[in-house]
């Protein structure tokens, strides 16, 4: 009962408003009924103090448009009630306390420690000329310490608020951050999957259609030649297949029992490539320049892929062309090169300038990997494609 009454205060805010004013209303009466006892020979009337009470607690309704003001009627009240002869206690000015209170709460605190003093310079003077028993604890010390009081108490509040706004935003902040990030990483993630699965059907169709023509061409005048292609078009559709079920296998959850548990390839697998392209007849020759090194995972997938890429599109734009492979091996890069002789097809240009995104993909590659990649065609009508990639330790 209590939690839903504190809540209910907590979204209503007038109504936290006329609570208070209503305390603040009933102390202030009590103590003009009870103002002249001990500070002057005779009882004072008590309708004056209650008068300037219901005045005070009036203006504080309008608080929140203007809280300058109402400190400034709420503390003539007060220091017209002490004139008069009421004892200065913190009931006779609670509704100046309030207002005070308010002033700080919302606004600045130095701002509302000018307006309590203010208030404090009119009230104890008024009080020290109607003090009959010049009790100097009530008369000095007690507008001193309770305009004050509120004035500290409201700055207080405010600091937690914003303390607690400012966690609050931090949260946000961070929770936005790791919405953002997830973003980023499943956008990587995407435009991985999306290269592995280009690198993988353009290598592998592109190497099919190949072999499927040559041994077209030559299934009447070499007809065993011909078989021979066609059962390396059937190993090639096979590699393609597994190949490209552990790349879609990369979407599913490691949890689930049917992940592949294919390795990823890499430069170990190279002598197949150039087998299969060799067998589609396209040469390509291999040269390894230093001393070969084992490669870190990533960097091996990257110069396995760049390799296949460069060399899909020699089969689709350089037809008949020679191709050399180079790998130099330095302390700490390895440095691929794959070059064509010529023998430009229909296209004339490769990758991404003839409409694909071969080049744009062996670039993302290099960059991923932190390496460097160039290409670009020779004086000879040739096509070089360099790429250099850290090797760490």
């Amino acid at each position: 009962m209590l939690h839903r009454f504190l809540r209910h205060l907590r979204d209503h805010r007038r109504s936290v408003d006329v609570l208070t004013i209503g305390c603040a209303l009933v102390l202030s009466v009590y103590a003009a009924f009870q103002g002249g006892w001990g500070t002057t020979p005779k009882q004072l009337a008590a309708w004056p103090g209650a008068s300037l009470s219901v005045l005070a607690c009036a203006a504080l309704w309008w608080h929140r448009s203007n809280p300058q003001i109402v400190v400034v009627i709420t503390g003539i009240c007060a220091t017209m009630a002490s004139a008069y002869g009421y004892l200065t206690t913190p009931l006779l000015f609670a509704p100046v306390m309030v207002a005070l209170y308010w002033l700080a709460l919302e606004g600045d605190r130095k701002h509302a420690s000018l307006y309590a003093l203010a208030v404090a310079l009119l009230l104890i003077p008024s009080a020290l000329l109607t003090d009959t028993y010049r009790n100097m604890a009530l008369v000095v010390l007690n507008p001193a310490f309770f305009l004050f009081l509120p004035v500290a108490w409201g700055s207080s509040v405010q600091v937690r608020r914003a303390y607690v706004e400012s966690l609050h935003t931090r949260a946000e902040l961070a929770e936005r951050t790791r919405e953002e990030e997830a973003r980023r990483r499943v956008g990587e993630e995407r435009v991985r999957i999306a290269r592995e699965l280009h690198d993988v059907v353009a290598h592998h169709l592109a190497l099919a259609n190949a072999q499927a023509g040559t041994a077209a061409h030559l299934v009447r005048s070499r007809p065993e030649q011909a078989e021979h292609l066609i059962t390396e078009l059937a190993g090639t559709t096979a590699s393609a297949l597994r190949e490209l079920k552990a790349t879609v296998g990369l979407l599913r959850r490691p949890e689930e029992p049917d992940a592949p548990l294919e390795p990823s390839p890499g430069l170990s697998r190279l002598p197949e490539l150039v087998a299969a392209h060799s067998a589609a007849g396209r040469r390509v020759d291999v040269v390894v320049e230093g001393e070969e090194r084992p490669l870190a995972p990533g960097t091996d997938l990257t110069a396995y892929r760049i390799v296949q890429e460069a060399l899909t599109n020699v089969s689709k734009h350089a037809a008949g062309a020679q191709t050399r492979v180079t790998l130099a091996y330095a302390a700490d890069a390895l440095t691929i090169t794959v070059r064509d002789d010529g023998g430009r097809g229909s296209t004339g240009v490769p990758g991404d300038e003839a409409g694909g995104y071969g080049l744009i993909g062996m670039r993302e590659r290099a960059q991923s990997a932190g390496g460097r990649f160039t290409a670009g065609a020779g004086a000879d009508g040739g096509f070089t494609v360099t790429v250099e990639l850290p090797i760490y330790f």
